[in-house]
């Protein structure tokens, strides 16, 4: 990998995953792009998987030319179908060599209250964000891990308090919550640490895109309702991860992170509000690579 032609920023120490392999689902935009530059950026090998196959393929030239690393691979899959991750684990293991990182962070959903909500659209959300998830740490396990051992992080979101409007997500990752803390402990003795990052409100192109003007009318009021009053970066969520990836979260296992500004601190019934400041600012070291996502 060239670092003169590096055009990615990390806080960590630029070879700390330059002997590892990394496979990031819905790796092609937002969160899980932010996470693969990253590791790209710290020496790993990364195979990004989404379903849109020209998308996937963009966003690993784009990873490629932002990172310097040609070890970058986009591969087609549906993660909801096992047949579909066997063939993501077994190319990526031929590819890499091997798989040391997994990050679940492939999923997907809609606002929608529950007495509007199908039968259809709440196995599509739980397909997405707990059985795709389950499919992927499985295969992952049986093919490389359950010898080799690695560390996996599922992206989840905060649903603690409920989850108005988006049940079917919030039953999905109590789920994957719950399966982040079994298998931490039935696969401690392969040598697997899983934990988990949660994010708050993550600002960025695809998802302004996906839920559209409605969404972007609220964003002032939930910035307003935030300690650190902005919205979070996709980039500070890649940094959780990265933490929990390395060796300097060795002692953490059935964990999570939380990254949300402390917004899951304010309550209903709170009677604090937060004066308006900008104080807390993201770190400068994102802005070499915000733009190129």
């Amino acid at each position: 990998m060239s670092k003169s032609v590096n055009l990615a920023s990390s806080v960590f120490r630029t070879d700390i995953f330059s002997n590892k392999c990394s496979i990031v689902t819905g790796g092609s935009k937002g969160i899980g792009k932010a996470i693969a530059i990253e590791l790209a950026s710290l020496g790993s090998k990364v195979v990004i998987a989404s379903r849109n196959s020209k998308e996937i393929q963009e966003s690993a030239e784009s990873i490629k030319s932002i990172t310097g690393n040609e070890h970058i691979y986009g591969i087609e899959c549906d993660i909801r179908k096992e047949e579909s991750v066997k063939n993501l684990v077994k190319s990526s293991i031929d590819k890499l060599g091997g798989i040391n990182f997994l990050v679940n962070n492939a999923g997907g959903q809609f606002p929608c209250p529950v007495e509007n909500m199908t039968i259809k659209g709440w196995k599509a959300v739980i397909e997405n964000n707990l059985h795709g998830p389950f499919i992927m740490c499985k295969e992952v396990f049986d093919s490389y891990m359950k010898e080799n051992g690695g560390s996996i992080v599922n992206i989840l979101a905060e649903f603690k308090r409920g989850f108005p409007l988006m049940a079917h997500t919030g039953a999905a990752r109590s789920g994957m919550d719950n399966l982040t803390k079994t298998l931490s402990m039935e696969w401690a003795s392969y040598g697997i640490r899983v934990n988990a990052v949660i994010p708050g409100t993550i600002v960025h192109k695809s998802m302004i895109k996906h839920y559209g003007e409605k969404f972007t009318s609220v964003l002032d009021i939930l910035r307003k309702k935030i300690p650190v009053q902005r919205y979070g970066t996709c980039e500070e969520v890649s940094g959780a991860v990265c933490f929990l990836l390395s060796d300097a979260a060795s002692f953490m296992t059935g964990g999570s992170i939380i990254v949300d500004g402390g917004q899951t601190l304010i309550t209903p019934t709170s009677l604090f509000n937060v004066p308006e400041h900008s104080k807390l600012p993201a770190f400068q070291w994102l802005n070499n690579v915000k733009s190129k996502i």
